[in-house]
């Protein structure tokens, strides 16, 4: 502020009333304040301008990290919020790695009532289902689930890309799951069993390992399923992230793709579309997931009723990476 008074050769007291919209200023004298604050880039502090109004007119989208799954919901969210007068603040806070559970509620506590005046939180993993600041939870954990949320429906989506597959020809059809931790990844893999059944296959436990939705924690398990003496012909991978590590495998193996091995992933990231053997994939639409629920935040800020559940359908996106099974 002072070096706006400086520039604009107006006392400090005078930037002041004219940032904080107070009465006793010329409207010519307080246009020129604006312009010489427009020019310097002067923005009033979040902290302070919450304390006077209790409110920051910014909103917040919370990461455990930032990843392809969570980049393309805050596409979303910040294609939504345009529409609003509020700005946006994508927060990914430091961790040690010991605090697997409940890391929301730490990012929280720095960030709401002084910085933002609520957030969209994108896979919590706490229990708590009030909080200092409206939230919309984004692919929640199961304890999370009485938060408004939105998602997309994992179990049809897991259904349909199995499906797949069998159309195809596949009989031994191997299975790399998400987090054990995420609704969502139990679902997929419930969804995988069920197709199987209701085909009249039978299930392989050997078959079923965990990706943990990370490509490197892929690498074990993808190796340990193609070295079996008798391999799967297919990979269901819960995510695109494990599905395209599960093509890097194969071909550290001497596999190829899809000749030797198909490989189906879940979201439709764009490296999905990218990689070199474009990855046949369950389509989330994560952008329109990200403004959904950003719409739904602004709702409840503003004290105005929203949807509680909204669920997405996925869409099969038919690439490179299957193909029918090669008869051994």
């Amino acid at each position: 502020m002072a070096d706006v008074a400086r520039e604009a050769g107006v006392s400090v007291a005078t930037v002041s009333k004219v940032v904080n919209n107070k009465d006793g200023i010329s409207e010519s004298r307080a246009q020129h304040v604006k312009d010489v604050i427009a020019q310097l880039g002067y923005a009033a502090s979040l902290g302070a301008q919450s304390l006077r109004s209790r409110s920051t007119g910014v909103l917040g989208m919370l990461v455990a990290e930032f990843e392809p799954f969570s980049t393309e919901l805050l596409k979303g969210a910040s294609s939504a919020i345009k529409a609003t007068d509020y700005e946006l603040l994508a927060y990914s806070g430091r961790s040690d790695g010991s605090t697997k559970y409940g890391w929301e509620r730490k990012h929280l506590a720095r960030l709401s009532g002084t910085l933002i005046d609520g957030a969209v939180i994108v896979t919590p993993t706490g229990v708590e289902t009030t909080f200092s600041v409206p939230i919309v939870a984004v692919d929640p954990h199961i304890e999370t689930i009485h938060l408004p949320t939105v998602r997309c429906d994992s179990y049809a989506g897991a259904v349909t890309a199995t499906q797949h597959l069998i159309g195809l020809g596949h009989r031994r059809i191997g299975y790399l799951g998400g987090r054990a931790d995420l609704q969502s990844s139990k679902d997929r893999e419930a969804g995988y069993r069920a197709a199987l059944v209701d085909a009249g296959l039978d299930i392989d436990e050997s078959l079923i390992g965990d990706g943990n939705y990370s490509s490197e924690l892929t690498i074990q398990p993808a190796t340990a399923l193609l070295s079996e003496p008798n391999p799967p012909t297919a990979i269901f991978a819960a995510n695109d992230l494990s599905a395209i590590e599960v093509i890097k495998v194969a071909e550290s193996l001497g596999l190829s793709v899809p000749t030797d091995l198909s490989v189906i992933g879940f979201d439709n990231i764009p490296d999905a579309a990218l990689f070199r053997i474009p990855l046949t994939t369950m389509a989330q639409p994560l952008q329109e997931m990200g403004a959904i629920a950003m719409n739904m935040l602004v709702n409840l800020v503003a004290g105005q009723e929203t949807e509680t559940q909204v669920i997405l359908d996925t869409t099969l996106v038919v690439r490179d990476s299957c193909a029918p099974p090669r008869s051994r």
